[in-house]
């Protein structure tokens, strides 16, 4: 296999194993929800337009776009309405229904101006005076003309079933081939607002617009099934509407009746109410305000004549393509779980995160601007599907980021402290990753006779054993907040004040010392039956100078320390056994514990050192009286005071006959001259 290719499948295999590792510290019940999140996340961003709430925050936004994206119109010149407003009502003496004898004169008028069209966006369904007037004037007319219809399955606000029979019956009755039915339909979406084309339901006529153009040059059959959102218009000034509005008494007047003849001749006309608490719609502009007259709600009619004008100006909008929303959402959902995942800083995050909510604010305007259908086109669920996944994710990785802490201070702890591994995750930074020059306190501890009883025991007991006598100490060495450097074979070896350095290191430093010893008695005592007799456990501490950091190169690495401190500890650990002592400190270290436990054990020159080492025990069970006696005599034997040496070693003779660690001080001293150091081989 190519190297190129054995690398890729390696990296491929590493990266799977990441995975399965990374999914197992999750668990799966947080990978359960963590999927499930994610699928919200995706319905989300693709359904929110269905979804309670967020469809509010989505038709705003739609509003908002719609409003800043209104075509601007001087007035159309293909549609005039005609209205019924207060003013004719109060003259006719009718409110509702609306007068329909000034209808039929004003019907006969524009049939006579010759008008394109003529729709009528007004009930007739309730039996009037004046019915027969009105069916006269209809069934003169020469232009096509649309009446009103509804019925109380599709629109049960509008017209009561009574009322539907009633207005059948008219129509049968006005009908001819001029003369038809148009659905005046318009539907709202939740909120109330009128922002698209309405269905196009079984059993209803054509929609007052479409039935307009039917057949005729203006007809597009795009608009037969379409359900897009309806293109409102602004004015380009306040004195020049998008439709010139017309009440309908002037135009029902033979002698004023000329004087709109421009407004009608050719177009379009649309009859309706103008009514300030009846027929009106909330539109795109309710909540975003007309930018020029500042009108924010619109009369039906006035919603039938900017659907009109939509087809005759073939404005079809179409939607963006299914699986372009899907590719979107899928994108969002990623971009989400991405940036939860990203190991960036948090400036570049905070950057990265405002730059995608304005990228999905900004995509559904850009599409709006291009021309497309932005109606069910999410904005508010590609940020919340982006946020649920960015929380899935973040949310999985800092269980993952826990459960490796988590193993990462158990692991430090077999080394550390809890409280200094618990520092350390806190800070990586304290562990230093190069060496660096500190003051710590050293040990070395020994186990006698072990490597003897490796060739007199089997090799698993030896195993148990030993695992067993580097739990106890060890356990010693974390219990008094040491850092476990290593274990060599059955020596351990250990310092205090690094990588954290707290005052009591020396003290601590100590009591581990002596307690180790004592462990290392316990485990003796607990060897099986048929073990050779195991030895004493030994210790050596020193306080110095030392290299600490993380040694070893990049490929193994271990926190360690170097130097002449460690040295010392461990030719003092080793001077143990011939000084018959158990526990040996140095001056330095002994200085720095705040302790009265120890007594001095004499001047010696270690093994490869040339400068002598004042040793001391600790024996925290020692009386003072017999301490003070073995001051008395090293501080005779420095000042040369022969005769005072062997008067006080006497009497330590008598009751320290037992002690061997004393019985070999004191044949030192003897031995030796005027502070003379004992030389070890």
């Amino acid at each position: 296999m190519p190297q190129n290719r054995r690398d890729a499948s390696q990296g491929a295999s590493e990266i799977g194993r990441s995975a399965r590792r990374s999914l197992s510290q999750l668990g799966w019940q947080r990978t359960a929800i963590a999927l499930l999140l994610l699928a919200l996340a995706l319905f989300i961003a693709m359904r929110s337009w269905q979804l309670p709430l967020l469809r509010d925050a989505e038709a705003a936004l739609y509003d908002i776009r719609a409003a800043n994206f209104a075509p601007p119109t001087d007035t159309d010149k293909r549609i005039t309405l005609v209205v019924y407003t207060a003013d004719t009502n109060r003259a006719t003496g009718q409110i509702s229904p609306v007068d329909r004898t000034i209808l039929a004169k004003a019907l006969t008028q524009i049939d006579q101006l010759g008008a394109k069209g003529v729709g009528i966006d007004v009930l007739f369904d309730s039996p009037q005076d004046d019915d027969e007037l009105l069916r006269a004037s209809l069934k003169a007319m020469k232009t096509p003309v649309f009446l009103a219809y509804a019925d109380n399955r599709t629109n049960p606000e509008a017209i009561t079933y009574e009322q539907e029979q009633d207005l059948k019956a008219f129509m049968a009755s006005a009908q001819t081939s001029m003369v038809k039915p148009a659905s005046i339909l318009l539907e709202t979406d939740a909120d109330g607002v009128a922002r698209r084309w309405p269905r196009q339901y079984s059993g209803l006529p054509p929609l007052l617009s479409l039935a307009l153009t039917n057949a005729g040059p203006d007809a597009d059959g795009r608009f037969a099934t379409y359900t897009g959102p309806i293109r409102y218009r602004v004015p380009t000034a306040s004195d020049r509407p998008v439709f010139d509005k017309i009440p309908i008494d002037l135009l029902a007047d033979p002698e004023t009746a000329p004087l709109v003849a421009d407004a009608v001749k050719g177009r379009y006309v649309l009859i309706g109410g103008d009514f300030s608490d009846f027929d009106q719609f909330d539109t795109p502009f309710t909540r975003t305000g007309n930018p020029v007259t500042g009108e924010t709600r619109m009369i039906g009619v006035e919603v039938h004549a900017s659907m009109l004008a939509q087809l005759l100006d073939k404005a079809w909008k179409a939607p963006p393509a299914s699986w372009a929303k899907v590719l979107a959402a899928v994108l969002v959902v990623a971009l989400g779980a991405a940036t939860a995942a990203a190991q960036v800083r948090t400036w570049l995050l905070a950057v990265a995160v405002i730059a995608q909510f304005a990228l999905f604010l900004a995509v559904p305007f850009l599409v709006e601007r291009a021309g497309y259908d932005t109606l069910d086109l999410p904005a508010t669920g590609w940020l919340i599907g982006w946020a649920i996944a960015f929380t899935a994710v973040s949310s999985g990785l800092r269980a993952i980021n826990a459960a490796q802490r988590e193993f990462a201070q158990g692991a430090l702890g077999k080394y550390l402290p809890r409280s200094v591994a618990a520092e350390i995750m806190r800070n990586p930074e304290r562990l230093s990753l190069h060496g660096e020059k500190r003051e710590i306190f050293c040990l070395f501890s020994d186990l006698e006779g072990f490597t003897k009883l490796t060739h007199a025991v089997e090799p698993e007991m030896i195993a148990r054993l030993l695992n067993d006598y580097l739990d106890r100490l060890s356990a010693v060495v974390l219990q008094y907040g040491g850092t476990l450097d290593k274990f060599v074979g059955d020596a351990v070896v250990a310092f205090w004040g690094a990588p954290i350095a707290y005052p009591d290191d020396g003290e601590r430093a100590v009591k581990a010392a002596y307690a180790m010893y004592l462990a290392g008695e316990e485990f003796r005592k607990s060897v099986p039956e048929g073990v050779p007799k195991i030895g004493r456990t030994r210790v050596g501490l020193h306080y110095g100078e030392a290299v600490v950091g993380n040694f070893g190169g990049e490929g193994r690495i271990q926190y360690t320390a170097l130097g002449d401190a460690m040295n010392t500890a461990a030719r003092l650990e080793g001077a143990n056994k011939p000084l018959d002592t158990k526990v040996l400190v140095s001056r330095e270290a002994a200085e720095r514990s705040g302790l009265d436990w120890f007594r001095p054990m004499g001047t010696v020159t270690l093994r490869g050192r040339r400068t002598p080492v004042e040793i001391f025990e600790p024996v925290p069970d020692l009386e003072a009286e017999w301490r003070g006696l073995a001051v008395e005599a090293l501080s005779a034997h420095e000042a040369g005071e022969a005769d005072r040496v062997q008067a006080l070693t006497d009497k330590i003779l008598e009751s320290a006959h037992n002690d061997d660690a004393m019985m070999n001080l004191i044949q030192r001293l003897r031995q030796t001259h005027k502070g003379e150091s004992y030389v070890l081989g």
